[in-house]
């Protein structure tokens, strides 16, 4: 749970602490690295392709969100080539991008004041995948050491950790495509217990065969063949969506020591919640509780919110769902939404936070990116979706990310201006 403001100025001894964002690191499918990216945001790029990681003419549904360009050996050391899955390659280059973007050098941190808190939902699939292809083909001596550790979901903790030598409190979440925003949560907390530093967020990457047949388990992907009819969030043909791999990291400051070291801020995480939806049968969703959970926790009201960047499933029972819950939060068409996660797919848990460097960059630059390739809003959906270019004009103070992870995890968060 996230703590109060009352709390978190308990647990500093009177203090209060806020929570800053300092640095970002992104792969998308539309872009790698923050700029890359967020142009491509702007401009409408999609990153939604046939896949080309593996062969999936077998495979029903044959498109995903691939990070283009990335080149193992520029990012990691090949000391760690050997150890780690993909997943943990992109995050490390999204570390190092954001603590660059922060102007820190980890090095010159105190022992202890900085930890490593990831959102996982896959870990090393691709790794375990080979493993699993050793073992049953050669046998058991020839599977990797590495698979002890390589594989498991808090393995991009682990690895950042060491890598940067951050050794104060660290973790992982579990909760799916709302990971992105509970690691967030969770990592400022350990600000308001005296952390001065946390790398936060998460990344993902199972665009493997093994991966594939897991994702396709869920019934839930589309089996359509143009990228531009495959993901169609609250559009009246919304069949389902489009797997992605990627993410953003980002470094989560006490704003006090940002400020005194002159860091450049890119926004300040003001409220976080989390919710749980109740058994079918015992209630309905509470993704709008988490909202409201969050903007108590921020001081702010619906009416402070600028705009809403949407969990954005895909199917049309789920995005009938989200949109009742913005229609009772805001009214009809009460706030701008959009989802720029159309252009990458969903990303397990990268998309939310993904979508929360999204947020920050708009409150700096002014605009909402836009939803692509919805054309035909549904009749039970009466969302302000932002659609087809980028929207400026209207001053933008104070963002809403939401997130639903599967099994009924409800994730909110607000992030304000510097």
């Amino acid at each position: 749970m996230t703590p109060t403001r009352d709390e978190t100025a308990a647990e500093t001894g009177g203090r209060a602490r806020t929570a800053v964002v300092t640095g970002i690191g992104v792969a998308a499918p539309n872009g790698l690295g923050t700029e890359a990216w967020w142009a491509a945001t702007l401009r409408g790029e999609s990153g939604i392709r046939p896949l080309t990681r593996f062969d999936a003419g077998p495979y029903p549904a044959r498109l995903a969100g691939e990070v283009p360009g990335f080149v193992d050996e520029d990012h990691v050391p090949s000391r760690l080539l050997p150890q780690t899955d993909r997943v943990t390659r992109l995050s490390l280059a999204a570390t190092a991008e954001a603590f660059t973007d922060a102007g820190i050098d980890p090095a010159d941190l105190p022992e202890y004041a900085a930890g490593v808190v990831t959102a996982s939902s896959a870990g090393g699939f691709e790794f375990g995948q080979r493993e699993l292809e050793a073992l049953w083909s050669k046998g058991g001596n020839h599977v990797s050491a590495y698979q002890a550790f390589a594989w498991f979901y808090a393995v991009n903790s682990g690895q950042i950790s060491i890598k940067h030598g951050l050794r104060g409190a660290s973790g992982v979440l579990v909760s799916e495509q709302a990971g992105g925003l509970d690691a967030v949560a969770h990592a400022r907390r350990h600000l308001s217990r005296g952390a001065r530093l946390v790398v936060t967020g998460g990344l993902e990457s199972a665009v493997c065969p093994w991966g594939w047949a897991a994702h396709l388990a869920t019934g839930e992907l589309s089996i359509r063949e143009d990228p531009a009819r495959a993901y169609l969030p609250f559009d009246e043909d919304a069949d389902g969506h489009v797997v992605g791999e990627g993410g953003a990291l980002l470094v989560l400051e006490d704003a006090e020591s940002a400020r005194a070291r002159g860091a450049r801020v890119h926004g300040t995480v003001a409220g976080c919640a989390a919710t749980f939806d109740p058994a079918p049968g015992r209630g309905g969703p509470r993704l709008a509780d988490a909202a409201r959970l969050a903007l108590a926790d921020a001081g702010l009201t619906t009416a402070d919110v600028d705009v809403v960047f949407a969990d954005a499933a895909g199917r049309r029972d789920a995005d009938r769902a989200e949109a009742e819950a913005l229609t009772d939060l805001f009214g009809p068409y009460g706030v701008p939404v959009t989802a720029p996660k159309t252009m990458t797919g969903r990303l397990s848990a990268g998309g939310a936070s993904l979508d929360l460097a999204a947020a920050l960059l708009a409150l700096r630059d002014q605009v909402v990116p836009p939803t692509t390739n919805v054309t035909r809003l549904a009749a039970d959906c009466p969302l302000d979706l932002v659609t087809g270019a980028p929207r400026t004009g209207t001053a933008l103070r104070t963002a809403l990310v939401l997130a639903r992870g599967r099994g009924g995890f409800n994730a909110a968060t607000v992030v304000t201006a510097g």
